[in-house]
């Protein structure tokens, strides 16, 4: 049995109708590959959609500013992600005339382009026989061949995407990458694979091994850390609300929040009540204190779980650097503070 042959035969009557499989132009590749690192397709799929419309060009995504993105970005995660994507933007508008570099070794140099991102562009734009090696490829390669080897040392990228170009056709590197991918994300899937439907059944050797559920072996547990939250919505007598923007490293950098009391352990309406007054509200008297979700929000993120409290506080007088609610749903911000904008 030729596996590419099977592999692709299966992805020709079975892949998804998704918008960046009928270019093969760079800029819109490299968006939907940075848009769904992390990301499901469903998801992903609006923000590429929203993105192609406000910035049909890489020239139109340089112009932006950083918030302007950022508001797109909004709910994506990752930041980061959106953050480089404008920087390269900007670089190849400015130093590369507005085209991508051809080639996978020059496309790595690109900030936020890693290799995963890169293979993927090579292939998919210009047609190079570089394999993309992802969670799904990890996936599909070690169950079909048995492979115990611990994806998640650094060693294992290599011995995997050794394996994924001597089965990768040459003459047609970009529909192998495509269709590896998406058998792994819509057959070979992470948890209880339907293994009696699928096309390698007589031939993976995990599935005769009865390994499937074992394999790929992935050690390294993230340490999650936990962090506590205490948001003040802040209301003046005109209404007025109060934001910041998140200037320093580290998780959601340059979004905005409100006022941030950031505690070791949750905390009561006591300390909060004890801790406002004269740190945050020197110039105007606290009238109220709110609790407005007594049970905290628990947002995870990657490495870390935030428990999250929202306080509402109305003051006297009018607040300094105040502003309209309206105003105020403009910026971007985290998902986990927008929806509560939203719902408040």
């Amino acid at each position: 049995m030729n596996f590419s042959n099977v592999l692709i035969r299966w992805y020709l009557e079975n892949k998804r109708d998704l918008p960046w499989r009928k270019t093969d132009n760079p800029y819109l590749i490299w968006l939907s590959e940075i848009m769904l690192q992390q990301t499901r397709v469903a998801q992903g799929m609006p923000y590429f959609l929203s993105f192609v419309t406000n910035f049909p060009t890489v020239y139109d995504l340089a112009k932006a500013n950083e918030e302007q993105v950022l508001k797109l970005w909004q709910g994506l995660g990752y930041y980061s992600r959106a953050r480089n994507l404008h920087k390269t933007a900007q670089f190849v508008a400015a130093e590369l005339s507005g085209k991508f570099p051809d080639n996978y070794n020059d496309l790595l140099k690109l900030k936020g382009i890693g290799e995963y991102t890169a293979a993927a562009i090579a292939s998919f734009s210009y047609n190079e026989a570089v394999p993309v090696v992802d969670g799904n490829v990890f996936r599909v390669l070690s169950r079909y061949f048995d492979v115990e080897t611990d994806i998640a040392v650094a060693s294992a990228k290599k011995e995997f995407t050794a394996l994924a170009f001597e089965l990768m056709p040459k003459d047609n590197p970009a529909m192998f990458n495509q269709a590896i991918m998406e058998f792994g994300a819509l057959q070979c899937v992470p948890k209880s694979p339907n293994c009696t439907i699928c096309i390698f059944n007589t031939s993976c050797a995990a599935l005769q091994k009865k390994k499937v559920d074992q394999l790929p072996v992935k050690s390294k547990k993230i340490k999650v850390r936990n962090r506590f939250f205490n948001y003040l919505v802040v209301s003046d007598e005109k209404e007025n609300t109060v934001i910041q923007k998140r200037t320093a490293k580290g998780i959601w950098h340059n979004l905005y929040e409100f006022p941030l009391i950031e505690t070791e352990a949750s905390v009561d309406f006591e300390f909060i009540s004890n801790n406002i007054q004269n740190k945050f509200f020197v110039n105007n008297k606290v009238v109220s204190i709110m609790e407005c979700n007594q049970k905290s929000i628990i947002h995870k993120l990657s490495h870390q779980h935030l428990h999250i409290k929202f306080w509402k506080v109305n003051v006297d007088g009018t607040i300094e650097n105040g502003i309209t609610t309206e105003f105020m749903k403009t910026f971007p911000y985290p998902i986990v503070i927008f929806n509560f904008i939203e719902k408040n």
